[in-house]
């Protein structure tokens, strides 16, 4: 796992990933931390996550994905299902759910350059150490990306 400080949305943009993957309840709500910056700056995004049935909960451990245009090429944003809930006690992040998202991601992205943020750990309230050994064990072999959150300093 490479890990680099700065905007995941930023670096996207300017074609450092094919694919950026992000965590998503399944409830079609993508109103706060990463999720809320990549559907303002890629709507397509939350179109894909709408496309899918509200609180299904068989589409934890899945995904929803859509393909970009970029002024540098394209980039497929990945809406991983890795919790059911968007609030609550506890922690929100299925371990399970996402090993199958990464999983799903290793199949179908094989050999692109994958960027994501600390999927799982913040609002979802899980441990990081649990899910960057999930990640690891994943993607072994992929070129993948922890994108730790700096903001530009002006």
């Amino acid at each position: 796992m490479k890990i680099v400080e700065g905007d995941l949305i930023q670096l996207a943009q300017a074609g450092y990933f094919d694919v950026v993957l992000h965590g998503c309840n399944c409830h079609c709500t993508m109103q706060a931390g990463i999720a809320r910056m990549i559907k303002a700056a890629f709507p397509e995004a939350e179109n894909a996550d709408l496309a899918t049935t509200p609180g299904d909960p068989s589409k934890l451990g899945t995904m929803s994905s859509v393909k970009v245009p970029l002024a540098t090429g394209s980039l497929v944003i990945v809406n991983c299902y890795t919790q059911y809930d968007f609030s609550g006690p506890g922690v929100l992040v299925d371990y399970t759910a996402l090993r199958s998202c990464f999983q799903a991601v290793r199949t179908q992205f094989h050999g692109l350059r994958i960027g994501y943020p600390k999927i799982g750990a913040g609002l979802a309230k899980g441990d990081w150490r649990i899910i960057a050994k999930i990640i690891s064990e994943e993607l072994a072999g992929e070129e993948h990306t922890l994108v730790v959150y700096k903001a530009a300093s002006d």
